[in-house]
């Protein structure tokens, strides 16, 4: 699998292509700007690409807006977004988009290299990969979700998360059928369909709170 890693601390760009070469990625490019990131994309065209936000020269949100760009000349390409900070505007306009697979992870709150591993996976695979703090940060400046309860906010943090009925049903020690009733309800108040596809819905969601 083909990865492109966009960071420009050294010791943690150094690490990522260790860890991800020691369980069989292919690092095809590591670059520390979003000038060189966006190239590497188009010239790559690889299966993932894990980057960070705040890239040089400005160190604002260039790696984010770098990959949106390159994500519009090679539609779908899959980016896992691994940064310290939630970009609130191009973070919704990356998740709204609904081709390939996205993810957005805090490097502070990954739990263990497996946890990531499986993350970098899941969007090379087209999933979505959330980390529950980013999906908090960004409904929180949503006002559609106003009319959600606490446990369908709940919910609908762990879909976005890309975990199925069952492993929500787990997580909240509820039933499969109680987990199904509050998914029908958050898209009935959202005003979106229901799907059998976990991260379309996670995407349809994103989506409509970016509008």
């Amino acid at each position: 699998m083909r990865v492109v890693i966009a960071e420009d601390l050294a010791l943690l760009r150094d690490g990522l292509i260790r860890l991800l070469t020691a369980y069989d990625f292919t690092v095809v490019a590591a670059v520390d700007t979003g000038d060189a990131l966006r190239a590497a994309l188009l010239e790559h065209r690889p299966d993932v690409a894990v980057v960070d936000v705040r890239l040089p020269p400005t160190f604002t949100d260039e790696g984010l807006r770098a990959a949106i760009a390159a994500r519009a000349e090679a539609p779908g390409l899959p980016v896992l977004v691994l940064s310290q900070h939630v970009e609130q505007l191009y973070a919704r306009e990356l998740l709204s988009d609904r081709r390939g697979g996205v993810g957005y992870l805090l490097k502070d709150r990954v739990a263990t290299v497996g946890e990531f591993v499986d993350a970098v996976r899941r969007v090379a695979g087209g999933g979505t990969a959330m980390d529950p703090e980013v999906v908090s940060q960004l409904l929180a400046r949503s006002a559609p979700t106003a009319a959600l309860t606490p446990r369908e906010r709940e919910v609908l943090g762990l879909m976005a998360e890309g975990r199925s009925n069952a492993a929500i049903a787990g997580q909240l020690f509820v039933t499969d059928k109680a987990v199904g009733k509050h998914i029908n309800n958050i898209f009935a108040k959202l005003g979106l369909p229901p799907s059998e596809d976990d991260n379309r819905r996670v995407l349809a969601v994103l989506a409509y709170l970016n509008a």
